[in-house]
């Protein structure tokens, strides 16, 4: 059984009191959810500190940065590198989000570097993958979905592996309020696993934990997490305010509870 994991992504929104603010409301409520859901938040870098300082250590929510460098230190203005978010208690970072991927042009060989020193560090990446609307009407899903597997995981050992979570992430459904159906969710998602079979072999992609990342909602996400192969959510504009996050987190949790 593969324990749920919902990672919120506030991108560029919510600075240090805005995070204070937000995390006092949203672990009031929070109980025992996360018995049965892993929880994730991902601020912006400058919000990190204060996020982690707002959280108590029983408070179940684990710290994610949005992304990192692929190098330790050095002439590389605006960078963060891994060890400086192991010293904010930094325990996941996002890798490969496709706005990094078309606004920023990071490549599959800049995000394997980046998973690679992530795992040097021992932290846990949310490694990204998705393919645009055009690559999805051209028939080549697949292919776009393969090669940024593939690619992106050249080098990493199994032990590694067991330490990442996949996001899958149709580009066409990120920010726009278009969802994908469930069912061309839930075959995306298989088919992910199965390339993740090919490369580490089916037990350990049996255990892989990948999540669905277009525009989940407490209104969408029961349905979703009730489909064997989504064992989870990256969640944007859902995940701004507690109270939506908090009755998306419920959604999640009925979903466990229920099998």
């Amino acid at each position: 059984m593969r324990k749920p994991i919902i990672a919120a992504n506030w991108k560029m929104n919510h600075g240090p009191k805005d995070t204070e603010d937000f995390l006092s409301s949203f672990t009031a409520k929070l109980d025992n959810l996360t018995d049965q859901v892993d929880v994730v938040i991902a601020p912006p870098f400058v919000s990190i500190p204060a996020a982690v300082a707002a959280l108590s250590s029983n408070s179940g929510v684990a710290i994610a940065a949005q992304n990192v460098s692929d190098q330790d230190s050095g002439a590389y203005t605006g960078e963060v590198s891994t060890m400086m978010l192991r010293e904010l208690y930094v325990r996941y970072v996002i890798i490969g989000h496709s706005e990094r991927r078309t606004l920023y042009g990071e490549t599959n060989a800049i995000i394997n570097a980046k998973l690679k020193k992530a795992r040097i560090a021992n932290l846990k990446p949310i490694f990204c993958i998705g393919e645009t609307l055009e690559e999805r009407e051209g028939g080549k899903l697949e292919a776009i979905l393969r090669s940024q597997i593939t690619e992106g995981l050249v080098g990493i050992e199994e032990k590694d592996m067991k330490e990442i979570v996949v996001a899958y992430e149709p580009v066409w459904a990120i920010g726009t309020g278009v969802v994908a159906t469930v069912e061309q969710a839930q075959e995306a998602h298989a088919f992910v696993r199965s390339v993740i079979a090919d490369l580490y072999g089916k037990p350990l992609a049996e255990k892989t934990r990948i999540q669905y990342g277009g525009s989940m909602k407490a209104a969408n996400a029961g349905e979703l997490l009730s489909q064997p192969d989504i064992d989870g959510g990256l969640v944007g504009g859902a995940s701004l305010e507690a109270a939506s996050f908090l009755d998306l987190i419920r959604a999640v949790a009925a979903v466990e509870a229920a099998e």
